[in-house]
Formats: structure tokens, C-alpha cells, sequence
């Protein structure tokens, strides 16, 4: 038996709750994780939600994990037990506390970084790779805007985009959190419940626009953010925690470019899933980000409930008791 995460239903955080069930053996090609620390994103918001279908209901949710190999299967040749280990993908069911996953889809963990610094930034970390340097290119001298600059996400956003010599502008909802930003390097900050941030890059870029946005935010916050970008450049949607997708008109993309883009379908492939994951490692051993802030596994739901409502700043991880 494992305890795991359930929802017999889609809706609020108070959906999720705790139960046990049976965990069968590894198959051939699979490894079974003893997980310790467990990654919370919003994308496990938007499949609690359903605004992402789940594979079947009841359920469980989440997308990475970090533990230790503690069984395996036959056909495994690489992994031994009590490595650490950790994973992010499809299929979601990681808010376990013991799971079987496709070996092909486990990364063993360097010994120069704890677990601490590598759970719930693992997603984080690949979708950086993905958005900044696969999707965009983004080159120095550039400029990018970066909404929720001070989130998990928008952290490593922020500085890897520094990292790679870009001018960094993000909205935030306060002070405090505009500090935590500009640790990682955002040159200007924006505080959206005071100021229209289209208003604000206007002025920022002396009318010009940024080179790239990026939006995780969606509803009608998506149709301004593609305003704030310069002739042909590009907005990237990443989510939408602020509401269903706004219908478009096809004029607001005049001489502009517009991207939805998912780093859950990037990461299926696998040889660009362990590139990314070995680039993210190369940044986090040289640089200091926030330690997630913890949740005990059986409070999944007040996590849900405190990253929806931005309580959080930096990572999010649900902590297993042993």
C-alpha cells in the first residue's frame, strides 16, 4: 500500500484529500521511487480544475517528484537502489508517496545539489530551458517581460534571462516581492494593482515594446500583454490562472507573433528532456534561489489553495513524512 492524493472530482482545492492504495511491483521498464519531496505547479491546478482533462477520475494529480529508487524493474540496467532520483511529465499521478515510473523518464540527481534545491524547481527549471533558450532564443540585449517575476517560475525566468544578457521587466504584486525578483536580476519592476503595465512598458521601451513576453496568466491579461511587444515580436502563453483563453481578433496580431506553448509536450521528447534537465542543473549549481516552501503531503490542498492566491514566492513542494 502507498498514500496518495486523490480527487473523485474536479472543482476547489478541498477536492483533494488522502487515501491509500495498492502499489503493484515495477514492470520490466519501470523504476519504483520511494518519493520524499513532490513538486506542486500550476499546471496541477489546472488538471484539479479541469481545465486540463485528467486521464480518469478518481485520480491522481502532478507532474515531478524527487526520492530514491527502492525497486526495479527487470529491464533496467542503470539504476540501483537508493540512488536519488527525480522525474517531471506526463502521466500525472506524482503526489504519491511511492510510484513506478518509465525509467527512460528518471534522471539521476548530482551529489553538489540537494534534493531541497532541485524539488518543485525541476518542472520550473526545464520550462526556463524551454521558453528562453529552445523556443525564443533569446540573445543578449534583448528585452523580455516576465508577469508573476517573483513566483517560482518567474524567479528562474528572471535570472536565466539575465544570464543570457536580456533586459528583464516583470509585473509584481508588491515590494517584498519585487525584492525577491530583483535578487535574480530584474532590472524593472512593475506593480500591476497600481500601474497598467502596458501603460508602463510603453515607457519603459521609449514606445518600442519588449522582444518577448511571456503570459501565465491568460484571460484578458494575454490580449494586453501582446500589446506590450515590439513589431514582430513574440508573446508565449503559458497558462491561464487568470481565466479561460480571450477570443482574438486576428488584427491584434498584426506584424506580431503569438505562441502557446507547453513544456509537458517538449519534455516527450526525451533527448531534449535530459539536455534540459542537465542545463538546468548547470545554472542551479551556480546560482541561489529561495528553498521551496514546504507543505506536509496530507495539506495538499491549503498548497493549491496558497499558490492560486499568490501567498507563495519561489518553488512549492509537498514534504512526505518517512
Amino acid at each position: 500500500m502507498t498514500r496518495i492524493i486523490h480527487m473523485d472530482q474536479t472543482g476547489e482545492p478541498s477536492v483533494l484529500y488522502a487515501t491509500d492504495i495498492a502499489l503493484p511491483a515495477p514492470q520490466d521498464n519501470e523504476i519504483q521511487i520511494k518519493q520524499s519531496l513532490i513538486g506542486v505547479n500550476f499546471v496541477d491546478v489546472y488538471f484539479r480544475k479541469g481545465l486540463y482533462p485528467m486521464p480518469a477520475l478518481p485520480g491522481c494529480i502532478g507532474v515531478e517528484a524527487v526520492g530514491t529508487v527502492c525497486a526495479i524493474g527487470k529491464d533496467v540496467r542503470d539504476f540501483n537502489i537508493g540512488e536519488r532520483v527525480a522525474y517531471a511529465g506526463f502521466p500525472v499521478g506524482s503526489y504519491s508517496a511511492q510510484r513506478n515510473v518509465a525509467a527512460n523518464r528518471v534522471i539521476k540527481l548530482p551529489d553538489d545539489l540537494s534534493d531541497q534545491q532541485i524539488a518543485g524547481s525541476l518542472l520550473r527549471g526545464l520550462t526556463a530551458y524551454f521558453l528562453l533558450v529552445h523556443l525564443c532564443k533569446v540573445q543578449a540585449g534583448q528585452s523580455i517581460l516576465v508577469h508573476a517575476a517573483a513566483g517560482g517560475l518567474g524567479q528562474i525566468m528572471v535570472h536565466w534571462a539575465k544570464r543570457l544578457g536580456a533586459t528583464t521587466i516583470g509585473t509584481l504584486s508588491t515590494p517584498e516581492k519585487a525584492e525577491l525578483a530583483k535578487q535574480q536580476g530584474l532590472d524593472h519592476a512593475i506593480f500591476y494593482k497600481e500601474q497598467d503595465f502596458e501603460t508602463a512598458i510603453v515607457a519603459l521601451t521609449n514606445g518600442r515594446g519588449v522582444d518577448y513576453a511571456f503570459d501565465g496568466i491568460g484571460g484578458e491579461t494575454l490580449s494586453k500583454t501582446i500589446r506590450t511587444t515590439k513589431p514582430f515580436g513574440t508573446t508565449v502563453n503559458i497558462g491561464q490562472i487568470g481565466g479561460d483563453m480571450p477570443l482574438l481578433d486576428v488584427s491584434a496580431l498584426t506584424n506580431r507573433f503569438l505562441t502557446r506553448a507547453s513544456v509537458l509536450a517538449f519534455i516527450n521528447d526525451l533527448q531534449g528532456y535530459h539536455h534540459a534537465a542537465s542545463a538546468w542543473f548547470d545554472v542551479l549549481r551556480q546560482s541561489s534561489f529561495p528553498l521551496a516552501q514546504a507543505y506536509d503531503f496530507e495539506n495538499a490542498s491549503q498548497a493549491h489553495t496558497d499558490l492560486e492566491t499568490g501567498a507563495t514566492s519561489g518553488a512549492v513542494y509537498l514534504q512526505v513524512n518517512p
